[in-house]
């Protein structure tokens, strides 16, 4: 992916990699220069929300998590729906 900087010392994050990242505006960015590279960390953790996605085997739209995020599954809310009045 390349970049121009800009006459204001601006960079424009290519389309590709903020949506890798899940980078929203208003992110703040650490820069830190390593060698001859500069380097932006995002300071906080990326929050996303799950999505839907087609499953490839059936074509049908299913949900999926982030890393590190775990979705509810069917049996928990039937277990909770039991107790319902």
């Amino acid at each position: 992916m390349t970049t121009t900087l800009s006459s204001k010392g601006q960079v424009v994050l290519p389309q590709a990699a903020r949506r890798r990242l899940g980078l929203k505006p208003g992110v703040k960015l650490d820069c830190r220069v390593n060698g001859n590279e500069i380097v932006l960390t995002p300071q906080a953790t990326v929050t996303t929300k799950p999505r839907l996605i087609r499953n490839r085997t059936t074509g049908m739209m299913v949900t999926k998590a982030p890393e590190g995020v775990s979705l509810v599954t069917g049996e928990q809310v039937r277990a909770l729906l039991a107790d319902f009045p």
